[in-house]
């Protein structure tokens, strides 16, 4: 394996990541302070027991094992297409378990997403309430319309420090805090968002910063350093932002998942590291079978011979194969009825010639 390699693609955890080259010269960070690493996701307390199972079993091809390298050296986001059910989305786990990198950040993206949902979230009408709620508590005694420590209408929070209690990072603002170790940003069908959307992350990506203005406007009343302390995505413990302004430090690895349903702009795919997965073949059908199922290869051959012949004529996924195993496996069915079981949990996913769909 070349010496700038540091994902294997073995599923062995290890700390290869510290042995990482340092980034090119127009791709390094200075995001301060240093944050600690989450904990590591083979805990099984930080990660669910699907992903774990997912990270665990992932089979990387030397072409995949390749292209992840380059985009952590790089520093840029991997944009991932291909076929449903060729792992696009478990290659995120497998390579945070490997390197030991912490729970994965996964923003699933929709037709209403906005760059803001993915960076953070603030509540201004909750802060409202607590506001109200605490010149209640407090007994106002003061003419209608002014709340105590407002200095002004009643309903008007004061620009104080209380902004960050109503307020919590997203999975891409959580990826970009200055951690020592980059985290693992799953960005899930960016295929199937609004047009704006991958232009909006240009520049966030480029330059591993963002402005939270809500806490800009009230740094100077938090402390004299300017510091707030806001909630990250995926914990309760809080993280501290230096006025305002977040930074990363070691830039996360960004896995961008896309089904093929869109093409996405030259100046976006020119900052991707681009990685095509393709439908698997026999060989490393027989290897992810083994991985999940821990199958004997004759048990399997049957069903793999019969998904691969389907697959010559429609749209098939992986986990259907290892479906119709698992379930014919259960069930103990003579021949026969497996395979006529096996063909109802292989339907085509998109419409064949014979006019099947699904």
């Amino acid at each position: 394996m070349p010496h700038w390699s540091v994902y294997t693609g073995n599923s062995e955890p290890h700390n290869g990541i510290d042995d990482l080259p340092a980034p090119p010269p127009w791709r390094a960070f200075d995001g301060e302070p240093v944050l600690p690493a989450p904990r590591d996701t083979d805990d099984r307390a930080a990660v669910s027991p699907d992903r774990a199972h997912r990270a665990r079993t992932y089979v990387a091809s030397p072409e995949t094992v390749q292209l992840v390298n380059a985009a952590l050296v790089l520093r840029r986001p991997l944009l991932v297409t291909g076929p449903p059910g060729t792992g696009k989305s478990s290659l995120a786990y497998a390579v945070a378990r490997e390197l030991r990198l912490g729970p994965v950040l996964r923003w699933n993206i929709t037709s209403r997403s906005a760059l803001s949902d993915g960076l953070y979230q603030y509540d201004p009408l909750s802060r409202l309430y607590a506001a109200r709620r605490a010149a209640w508590r407090a007994g106002d005694t003061r003419p209608e319309g002014d709340v105590p420590g407002t200095g002004g209408p009643q309903g008007v929070p004061p620009a104080s420090a209380d902004v960050e209690e109503h307020l919590r990072l997203g999975p891409l603002g959580t990826a970009l805090l200055p951690y020592g170790r980059p985290r693992v940003l799953l960005v899930d069908e960016i295929d199937k968002s609004d047009l704006d959307l991958p232009n909006d992350l240009l520049n966030v990506l480029e330059e591993g910063q963002y402005e939270i203005p809500e806490l800009m406007r009230s740094a100077r009343e938090f402390t004299e350093a300017g510091t707030a302390e806001v909630l990250a995505d995926g914990t309760d413990e809080p993280v501290a932002v230096g006025r305002g302004r977040v930074r990363c430090r070691a830039f996360p690895f960004v896995v961008l998942t896309s089904n093929g349903e869109r093409e996405f702009p030259p100046a976006f795919l020119r900052r991707c590291v681009r990685l095509r997965l393709r439908r698997p073949d026999r060989e490393q059908l027989t290897e992810i079978v083994r991985a999940h199922l821990d199958t004997p290869a004759g048990d399997a051959e049957h069903l793999i011979n019969r998904f691969l012949n389907r697959a010559a004529d429609g749209e098939l996924a992986t986990d259907q194969l290892l479906n119709a195993l698992y379930l014919t496996g259960v069930a103990g069915l003579d021949a026969d009825s497996r395979d006529a079981l096996a063909d109802e949990l292989m339907p085509y996913l998109s419409a064949t010639a014979d006019g099947d769909g699904f």
